[in-house]
């Protein structure tokens, strides 16, 4: 009998074991995804900036930057939101995917795509110090009026195609109209209030559009904010998105007026949102691979693992 117990335990320490080995290589392959997939979004986002790949003896991701600066991926670190606002790795910006159809409330409780920033990474492509950034900054001219805008990753060119996009869809002097100018302001080297930390608008990478006393988390409650928001014109926002930039109408600590140029946030939502699944061998997905596409998905296959 004490011989046949033993048989059935022995047996079924078999069985566990594999599926428990099983079980986590699954899970690891769905983290190397998803490294994967957030790399590729980043490359495709500043083709001109992120110029490597590099995994030390650590397994420590990190992406290389044209001024050689390297970049830490993932810091492995569980974060409450705070510690992700104030010290951010890469993947800690991309976490919240952004969602691309139209909402008429303020989001969930700390839920901010975009708003969650790595600031050595902003540093790297936009300047490191206020002379660094006012180098790459040049005056737009729109429709709306003049802003100062970074050049780099065409971030100007980008704001300037937006705001004709507007101005070409929306009619003169509507309502509509009127959630753009006056313009409130491009670039301006300040920080966040009450943090420390420089605001997206010290990089030359935002823009705020007409204000309205209901367009801010601190201003308003939440309610105010969800009928600002309800009233917004889909228009105004769809051609800032389709031009690489994030609403901060989109975030539960709300700012209306602010548009944000961040590529990377935009076709992470594109093309791996909406719990989309992808094949582990074909992790990128439905993104239609090109010449150019097809060298950066070999080059993170190469650096990772296939």
């Amino acid at each position: 009998m004490k011989n046949r117990i033993k048989i059935i335990c022995f047996v079924m320490i078999l069985l566990v074991i594999p599926y428990k080995v099983y079980g986590s290589t699954i899970e690891e392959s769905k983290y190397i995804t998803h490294v994967k997939q957030d790399l590729l979004v980043l490359m495709l986002a500043y083709p001109e900036q992120i110029i490597d790949i590099e995994k030390d003896s650590n397994d420590s991701i990190y992406i290389v930057m044209k001024n050689g600066k390297k970049i830490l991926y993932d810091d492995k670190k569980e974060k409450t939101y705070d510690q992700k606002f104030f010290n951010a790795d890469l993947e800690d910006t991309l976490s919240d995917i952004y969602p691309l159809n139209m909402i008429d409330k303020v989001m969930d409780n700390n839920y901010d795509p975009g708003r969650i920033r790595n600031y050595g990474f902003l540093g790297a492509m936009y300047g490191e110090s206020k002379s660094e950034i006012e180098k790459n900054l040049s005056s737009i001219s729109t429709y709306y009026g003049t802003v100062m805008f970074s050049t780099v990753n065409k971030a100007s060119e980008e704001l300037k195609a937006a705001l004709n996009d507007i101005s070409n869809t929306l009619q003169r002097g509507s309502r509509d109209e009127s959630y753009v100018a006056p313009l409130s302001g491009g670039y301006n080297y300040r920080h966040i209030q009450d943090t420390g930390l420089l605001s997206a608008h010290a990089y030359g990478i935002s823009i705020d559009l007409n204000r309205n006393d209901s367009d801010y988390w601190k201003w308003v409650s939440k309610e105010e904010g969800s009928k600002r928001i309800a009233s917004y014109p889909q228009a105004i926002v769809e051609a800032f998105e389709n031009h690489g930039f994030v609403w901060g109408g989109k975030w539960a600590h709300f700012d209306i007026l602010h548009f944000e140029y961040r590529p990377e946030i935009i076709l992470k939502a594109k093309y791996f949102g909406d719990n989309k699944q992808v094949d582990l061998e074909n992790w990128y997905g439905d993104i239609e691979v090109n010449e150019n596409i097809e060298g950066i998905i070999n080059l993170i296959n190469k650096k990772l693992g296939e």
